[in-house]
């Protein structure tokens, strides 16, 4: 067992195993892309069907039954089938991770849009505002911290499964995975298993990071008791503070 550790150390120190077509570097780009890519489709559906949900409350029961269906679907399987139906290539199983990372982005993004103050979304009407500028202008803002979490496990998520791509014959760090049990190279298999660790702990550790910097708290829908003064909604310059204090 010791030497398998040895021998993973001694895969990963070695400079040949980091430059090259095959090398770490190059696969660390493809698996970021990969990773990119079904971020960006999955956004692209899950983000504007939670908006529409989390604002007009309609369609949560369906959402939520969806979201759980999907979350069911086994990886594998579900990249074999697109396979199957499509043949060999990039967006097969781009479109198989694409429905796997669709259930936290959205249920991230519903969650985020309901979770705001009514009082915030009440007051923002009385404002006069419309119901798009309610929300983008209040619901939003004020629920841009619960939102990115769902991001942030939506984005781990695709980093740990877009490993499969290298099933079909694919690149990313998963190469080395399917590479090392076709050789019986368990070091090779063991580096590239902690190379996706390592990778997803870092991207979790950066956007927690830009989370805390940049992302305000908002106006969430359970106070915080440590600040026990009450908020007037009547007083329209306070009002509109607390309608654009995710902005902030």
């Amino acid at each position: 067992m010791s030497n398998i550790f040895t021998d993973t150390f001694a895969w990963l120190a070695d400079p040949q195993q980091w430059s090259g077509s095959s090398g770490i570097a190059v696969r660390l780009a493809e698996h970021l892309q990969y990773t990119a890519l079904v971020m960006l489709i999955a956004s692209a559906i899950a983000v504007p069907i939670g908006l529409y949900v989390g604002h007009t409350g309609r369609g949560r029961v369906a959402v939520v039954a969806v979201a759980g269906a999907l979350r069911a679907l086994p990886t594998l399987g579900l990249l074999t089938l697109f396979v199957l139906l499509a043949g060999i290539g990039l967006m097969p199983p781009v479109w198989a991770l694409v429905i796997l990372t669709v259930p936290p982005l959205l249920a991230g993004t519903y969650a985020g849009v309901s979770s705001v103050d009514r009082n915030v979304v009440d007051a923002a009407r009385a404002m006069g505002m419309t119901e798009l500028q309610v929300l983008f202008r209040a619901e939003v803002p004020n629920g841009l911290q619960v939102m990115s979490g769902g991001f942030r496990t939506g984005i781990l998520q695709v980093i740990a499964t877009v490993s499969v791509v290298a099933y079909i014959n694919l690149g990313g760090l998963g190469r080395y995975l399917f590479d090392g049990l076709v050789l019986s190279d368990f070091p090779q298999m063991l580096g590239g298993s902690l190379l996706i660790a390592g990778l997803a702990i870092a991207v979790d550790l950066i956007l927690a990071l830009f989370q805390r910097l940049f992302l305000s708290p908002g106006a969430s829908a359970k106070p915080d008791r440590s600040q026990p003064a009450a908020v007037d909604l009547t007083d329209p310059v306070t009002a509109e503070a607390v309608v654009q204090g995710g902005t902030s």
